[in-house]
């Protein structure tokens, strides 16, 4: 466990160098898991001019497993980038509700003396991994009549498409 004390941010930086083996965050997404270790390598250090307010800047690779969106079969997801994440300190107020500014909504707040590192890499990952998560541009997913996987088996199912709103109009007449 990596913890910065914003306390010692204020004297200097802190470089962090870490490798965590699968298990070791957990990601609150029971179909996600990380399949291989995290690298990350970086620099954590106070933003001059703002009160606590923490940049987290690095590299992190890994390679996460997820559910495919499309067919439900599991997809690998590398992560292999550059990241910059800002945190706050929680203020007076905190849970109840307010508007965000635009520079609010792009950042993170931790509570306490400090920062976490798992929980700067879990956000990080999460972030990373695309919206919707499928295991090929190609996949075609799972055919609706018959719940077959189409990228394995060809059926020859004929999904109808039904109109509900002329429905009223064809009992009309009966």
């Amino acid at each position: 466990m990596v913890f910065f004390h914003v306390r010692d941010l204020e004297v200097r930086a802190q470089r962090f160098d870490v490798q965590l083996p699968p298990g070791s965050i957990e990601f609150l997404d029971p179909k996600l898991t990380q399949t291989g270790p995290l690298n990350a390598a970086g620099r954590v250090e106070l933003v001059t001019g703002a009160l606590g307010e923490i940049r987290a800047k690095g590299h992190l690779t890994v390679r996460m497993q997820a559910d495919c969106d499309r067919c439900l079969e599991p997809a690998a997801f590398p992560i292999d980038s550059d990241f910059e994440l800002y945190y706050r300190p929680v203020e007076e107020g905190y849970g109840e509700e307010r508007g965000l500014n635009a520079g609010e909504a792009e950042m993170g707040f931790y509570e306490g003396d400090g920062l976490e590192l798992t929980d700067v890499l879990r956000e990080y990952v999460l972030l990373a991994l695309p919206m919707q998560r499928v295991c090929s541009e190609n996949c075609k997913g799972i055919c609706p009549v018959c719940g077959q996987n189409r990228n394995q088996v060809e059926c020859s199912c004929q999904a109808a498409a039904i109109d509900d709103r002329w429905e009223a109009l064809r009992n009309f007449g009966k």
